[in-house]
């Protein structure tokens, strides 16, 4: 797929993206995430004690998978680097709001994004490097 085709399949329907991050021993760790695409960046939100947060402070090289797991199997593979952003709940709100609009719907989102808008929370902000993927696997 090219970048684009990349870009838009992250955008479609309601796909959670499985996050993976290092641990502090070195070991890889595989989280689900919701998330949005703002612009050329993928954006999520985490509590900033999360284990994957004390991860993307760290080292913030990230690797996140979307699949589609029904027939023909596509998936995008985006390999990065995330910035954790420190906002207020005013500045947070408008994100996690809209994260949330697209995997609870736009009834509850307003509920979900007060939910998440916290001082606890962080924004992370992938700015993806490169794509793998594939259309059509068992094709």
């Amino acid at each position: 797929m090219t970048r684009a085709e990349c870009l838009a399949f992250l955008q479609a329907g309601t796909r959670t993206g499985k996050l993976a991050t290092v641990k502090t021993n070195g070991e890889p760790r595989c989280v689900p995430v919701w998330f949005v695409i703002d612009g050329d960046d993928l954006l999520f939100m985490t509590m900033s004690t999360s284990v994957k947060a004390k991860n993307l402070a760290r080292q913030p090289k990230v690797m996140i998978r979307v699949d589609e797991e029904s027939f023909p199997y596509n998936f995008v593979t985006g390999v990065g680097t995330a910035l954790v952003e420190h906002l207020s709940e005013a500045e947070l709100l408008p994100y996690s709001t809209r994260i949330a609009e697209r995997y609870v719907g736009p009834d509850r989102a307003e509920e979900f994004g007060r939910r998440n808008a916290v001082p606890e929370e962080v924004l992370a902000r992938v700015r993806i490097d490169r794509f793998l993927s594939a259309k059509g696997v068992a094709g």
